[in-house]
Order: C-alpha cells, then sequence, then structure tokens
C-alpha cells in the first residue's frame, strides 16, 4: 500500500479544513475590510465579506491543484522533498505575516451600509485581484500532500468542500469574536490579533518541517 492509499477521508477533510483557516486567517486588506465592515456595519455584513473573500480562495485553490495534477511523477517520488519545501514556504509566509502592519490596509468607512451583494461582490474581487494567493497554496499544498495523483474525483472534491468550511469556519469566528468585542477593539487589536496569526503559522511551519524530515504528517 502506498502513501497515498493510506489517506482516508477523515486526512482529507482535516487538511482541508487546516489550509482554509491559514489562508483566511492573515490580516490582509480583505480581513481587515472584513473586521471594519462587522464593526462599522454589523457581523452579517462582515461575515458576507468573509463569504466573498472564500469564493475567490476556492477559485484559486483549483488553479493550484489543477496545475499540479500534472505533476504526477514529480509528487509521487519527492513528497518528503515537496513537504520540506512546502513547509519553507509557510514559514516565509509567517514571517512575512508577523512583519505586516494591517492597519495600512484601512480605507474610509462608507456612509452607507450597502446590500449584502454589495459587499460579498467587492470583497471577492479584492481578494481575486491578489493572484500571489497562488503561491500559498502551492506551499500548502505540498507540506499536507493535499494534491494527490489518481485519486477519485469525488475524493478530491471533499477536499475542496473542506477548504471551503475552513475558510467559512474561520470569517464565521473572527466576526463573532470582533463583534463581541467591539467596543474594546481598537487598532492595535488588529495589529496584535496578525501578529498571533503569524506566530502560529510559524510554529506550524516549523513543526511542519521536523515531523517532513522525520517522515511523519500532521495527520
Amino acid at each position: 500500500m502506498n502513501w497515498i492509499e493510506q489517506v482516508t477521508i477523515l486526512d482529507l477533510l482535516l487538511k482541508g479544513l487546516i489550509i482554509g483557516i491559514v489562508v483566511s486567517a492573515p490580516l490582509g486588506p480583505v480581513g481587515v475590510l472584513c473586521i471594519q465592515r462587522t464593526l462599522n456595519k454589523g457581523r452579517w455584513f462582515g461575515f458576507v465579506t468573509g463569504v466573498g473573500a472564500a469564493l475567490s480562495d476556492i477559485c484559486y485553490a483549483l488553479i493550484t491543484g489543477y496545475g499540479m495534477s500534472f505533476m504526477d511523477e514529480l509528487i509521487l517520488k519527492h513528497h518528503i522533498f515537496l513537504q520540506v519545501v512546502g513547509s519553507i514556504m509557510l514559514l516565509a509566509f509567517g514571517i512575512y505575516t508577523f512583519r505586516s502592519n494591517p492597519v495600512k490596509s484601512l480605507r474610509p468607512s462608507s456612509g452607507t451600509r450597502g446590500t449584502y451583494l454589495h459587499n460579498f461582490v467587492t470583497a471577492f474581487f479584492v481578494t481575486l485581484s491578489n493572484p500571489l494567493i497562488i503561491f500559498l497554496f502551492i506551499g500548502l499544498f505540498a507540506r499536507f500532500s493535499f494534491v494527490m495523483p489518481g485519486s477519485p474525483i469525488g475524493f478530491q472534491l471533499v477536499g475542496y468542500l473542506a477548504i471551503i468550511l475552513g475558510a467559512l469556519g474561520w470569517w464565521f469566528s473572527i466576526t463573532y469574536f470582533v463583534n463581541k468585542v467591539r467596543s474594546r477593539f481598537n487598532l492595535r487589536g488588529i495589529w496584535v490579533l496578525n501578529r498571533i496569526i503569524g506566530v502560529v503559522v510559524m510554529i506550524a511551519a516549523v513543526v511542519g518541517i521536523v515531523l517532513a524530515i522525520a517522515g511523519k504528517s500532521f495527520s
């Protein structure tokens, strides 16, 4: 039995959920926009902003997965090496997140709330305008051996569904948290939260490197 056959649906679900959360968590322009709309317009306006971002992210995830599916031989023969490389890319992303200042992404708040559809669409296109997210997906897919050559289409769809659920779970949680502490949440809170996320990603990346070298996995 090879390494692909040992992967279960539960493994794939767990990996997809983690990928969805990691991609969504850093407070870039869309993350800050989501928090800003939660504070200014209400929790559900913030959440639909996150839904728009999640839909855009899954588009890039599908593009990344489709491209990597043509690398069957490389993935099969060098999956440990790819996990190490993916973890290093994730570490670099964590460092970048930790050092970035999301407050710079704040925009002047609009006087009108707009419709849910408008908030959804604007978040979708803001996220879609950043194709560099593909490199994050490449690192994550490599780290978690997410793209499995020869696996059934239904099996792959479960993984992508898990990515969506992970992303939506993150946006639901962050808007709930921000809404609950809205009276005490300020610009420093955004900066601190982003630094915490950066540290968590860096720790996960270092653990990933160690596990990959040891020939083990997160799941």
